[in-house]
Protein backbone atom coordinates (compact mmCIF):
# COMPACT_ATOMS: atom_id res chain seq x y z
CA UNK A 1 0.00 0.00 0.00
CA UNK A 2 1.35 3.35 -0.84
CA UNK A 3 0.59 6.62 0.78
CA UNK A 4 0.18 10.15 0.07
CA UNK A 5 -0.09 11.43 3.68
CA UNK A 6 2.82 12.68 4.89
CA UNK A 7 3.68 11.62 8.08
CA UNK A 8 5.39 13.14 10.85
CA UNK A 9 6.39 13.23 14.70
CA UNK A 10 8.52 15.20 16.99
CA UNK A 11 11.37 14.11 19.43
CA UNK A 12 11.16 15.32 22.84
CA UNK A 13 14.50 14.00 23.75
CA UNK A 14 15.44 17.73 23.95
CA UNK A 15 12.60 17.98 26.34
CA UNK A 16 12.45 15.75 28.95
CA UNK A 17 10.81 17.13 31.56
CA UNK A 18 8.14 18.64 29.65
CA UNK A 19 4.93 19.72 30.74
CA UNK A 20 1.68 20.58 29.02
CA UNK A 21 -1.27 22.08 30.44
CA UNK A 22 -4.92 22.65 29.39
CA UNK A 23 -6.72 25.83 31.05
CA UNK A 24 -10.33 26.70 30.27
CA UNK A 25 -12.86 29.49 31.56
CA UNK A 26 -16.10 28.71 31.02
CA UNK A 27 -18.93 31.15 31.75
CA UNK A 28 -21.67 30.34 33.99
CA UNK A 29 -23.79 33.52 34.69
CA UNK A 30 -24.24 36.53 32.42
CA UNK A 31 -21.80 38.67 34.81
CA UNK A 32 -19.12 36.19 33.99
CA UNK A 33 -18.89 37.64 30.28
CA UNK A 34 -17.27 40.73 31.49
CA UNK A 35 -15.15 38.86 33.44
CA UNK A 36 -13.76 36.39 30.91
CA UNK A 37 -13.59 39.04 28.31
CA UNK A 38 -10.92 40.62 30.82
CA UNK A 39 -8.70 38.25 31.06
CA UNK A 40 -8.41 37.60 27.33
CA UNK A 41 -5.82 40.98 26.79
CA UNK A 42 -4.55 40.24 30.15
CA UNK A 43 -3.57 36.54 29.41
CA UNK A 44 -2.51 37.15 25.68
CA UNK A 45 -0.03 39.71 27.19
CA UNK A 46 0.88 37.95 29.55
CA UNK A 47 1.96 34.89 26.94
CA UNK A 48 3.65 37.64 24.52
CA UNK A 49 5.90 38.77 27.39
CA UNK A 50 7.09 34.70 26.60
CA UNK A 51 8.36 33.69 30.88
CA UNK A 52 10.97 31.89 31.15
CA UNK A 53 10.42 28.19 29.73
CA UNK A 54 7.03 28.73 28.18
CA UNK A 55 7.51 27.12 24.85
CA UNK A 56 4.10 27.52 23.02
CA UNK A 57 0.99 28.93 23.93
CA UNK A 58 -2.61 28.11 22.18
CA UNK A 59 -6.08 29.23 22.60
CA UNK A 60 -9.02 27.06 22.32
CA UNK A 61 -12.36 27.47 22.18
CA UNK A 62 -14.19 24.75 23.72
CA UNK A 63 -17.43 26.13 23.20
CA UNK A 64 -19.56 29.43 22.05
CA UNK A 65 -22.65 28.45 24.18
CA UNK A 66 -22.50 28.96 27.31
CA UNK A 67 -18.94 30.76 26.47
CA UNK A 68 -16.14 28.40 27.07
CA UNK A 69 -12.75 29.24 26.04
CA UNK A 70 -8.90 28.36 27.14
CA UNK A 71 -5.78 27.74 26.55
CA UNK A 72 -3.08 24.98 25.83
CA UNK A 73 0.36 25.74 27.27
CA UNK A 74 3.93 23.90 26.65
CA UNK A 75 6.36 24.24 29.22
CA UNK A 76 9.94 23.43 29.39
CA UNK A 77 9.50 22.26 33.47
CA UNK A 78 7.17 22.08 36.34
CA UNK A 79 9.95 24.56 38.02
CA UNK A 80 9.33 27.30 34.88
CA UNK A 81 5.66 27.05 35.06
CA UNK A 82 5.26 27.20 38.77
CA UNK A 83 7.61 29.94 39.01
CA UNK A 84 5.24 31.81 36.86
CA UNK A 85 2.16 31.19 38.79
CA UNK A 86 4.12 32.67 41.93
CA UNK A 87 5.01 35.90 40.35
CA UNK A 88 2.56 38.60 38.59
CA UNK A 89 0.82 38.77 37.11
CA UNK A 90 -0.76 35.29 37.43
CA UNK A 91 -0.26 35.61 41.38
CA UNK A 92 -2.29 38.35 41.64
CA UNK A 93 -4.94 37.00 39.06
CA UNK A 94 -5.61 33.77 40.99
CA UNK A 95 -5.87 35.14 44.40
CA UNK A 96 -8.92 37.35 43.23
CA UNK A 97 -10.50 34.75 41.66
CA UNK A 98 -10.23 33.07 44.19
CA UNK A 99 -12.33 35.22 46.45
CA UNK A 100 -14.48 35.48 43.30
CA UNK A 101 -15.31 33.66 39.91
CA UNK A 102 -16.62 36.74 38.52
CA UNK A 103 -19.85 34.42 37.24
CA UNK A 104 -17.01 32.30 35.49
CA UNK A 105 -16.18 28.62 36.51
CA UNK A 106 -11.96 27.57 35.44
CA UNK A 107 -10.35 24.72 35.36
CA UNK A 108 -6.88 23.49 34.54
CA UNK A 109 -5.10 19.62 33.98
CA UNK A 110 -1.54 19.46 33.99
CA UNK A 111 0.60 16.39 31.95
CA UNK A 112 3.74 15.55 32.82
CA UNK A 113 6.07 13.76 30.53
CA UNK A 114 7.73 12.21 33.19
CA UNK A 115 4.82 10.95 34.59
CA UNK A 116 1.58 12.05 36.15
CA UNK A 117 -1.56 14.04 36.12
CA UNK A 118 -3.23 16.78 37.82
CA UNK A 119 -5.89 18.97 37.51
CA UNK A 120 -8.46 21.30 39.60
CA UNK A 121 -11.72 22.60 38.88
CA UNK A 122 -13.16 25.97 40.80
CA UNK A 123 -17.30 27.04 40.28
CA UNK A 124 -17.33 24.39 37.27
CA UNK A 125 -20.64 23.19 37.23
CA UNK A 126 -20.11 20.51 34.36
CA UNK A 127 -17.98 17.68 33.80
CA UNK A 128 -15.51 18.57 31.79
CA UNK A 129 -11.95 16.89 30.69
CA UNK A 130 -10.90 14.07 33.10
CA UNK A 131 -13.72 15.11 35.42
CA UNK A 132 -16.32 13.36 33.25
CA UNK A 133 -15.03 9.54 34.02
CA UNK A 134 -12.74 10.02 37.40
CA UNK A 135 -13.94 10.19 40.56
CA UNK A 136 -14.60 14.00 41.50
CA UNK A 137 -13.93 14.63 45.36
CA UNK A 138 -12.87 18.34 46.93
CA UNK A 139 -9.59 20.04 46.30
CA UNK A 140 -8.87 19.99 50.36
CA UNK A 141 -6.42 18.22 52.65
CA UNK A 142 -4.14 15.98 50.60
CA UNK A 143 -6.00 17.29 47.56
CA UNK A 144 -5.68 21.26 47.96
CA UNK A 145 -1.93 21.82 45.93
CA UNK A 146 -1.00 20.89 42.45
CA UNK A 147 2.29 18.65 44.06
CA UNK A 148 -0.01 16.28 46.18
CA UNK A 149 -2.29 16.05 43.06
CA UNK A 150 0.27 15.02 40.82
CA UNK A 151 2.22 13.05 43.61
CA UNK A 152 5.13 14.68 42.66
CA UNK A 153 7.75 16.93 45.26
CA UNK A 154 7.68 20.97 43.55
CA UNK A 155 9.38 22.39 46.67
CA UNK A 156 7.04 25.47 47.56
CA UNK A 157 4.03 26.44 48.63
CA UNK A 158 0.46 26.68 46.34
CA UNK A 159 -0.07 30.30 45.26
CA UNK A 160 -2.80 30.02 47.40
CA UNK A 161 -2.58 28.39 50.67
CA UNK A 162 -5.63 26.14 51.81
CA UNK A 163 -5.25 28.31 55.18
CA UNK A 164 -5.32 31.99 53.26
CA UNK A 165 -8.97 30.30 51.40
CA UNK A 166 -10.65 29.06 54.13
CA UNK A 167 -9.10 29.71 57.53
CA UNK A 168 -7.83 26.31 58.19
CA UNK A 169 -7.36 23.06 56.03
CA UNK A 170 -9.00 20.53 56.39
CA UNK A 171 -8.00 17.56 58.00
Amino acid sequence: MRTRVERRTVNLSIYPDLVVIYLGMRVNRIAGIKTLLGFGPKISSSAAAQPDGLLRHETIIYSLFPMHVGMRQYWRDANSLLEWTRSDPHRPWWQSFLKDSGGTGFWHETYFRRGGIEAVYDDVPENVGLMAFAPVVPARGPMFGAAARAEKEFGERPVVSEEELYGEPER
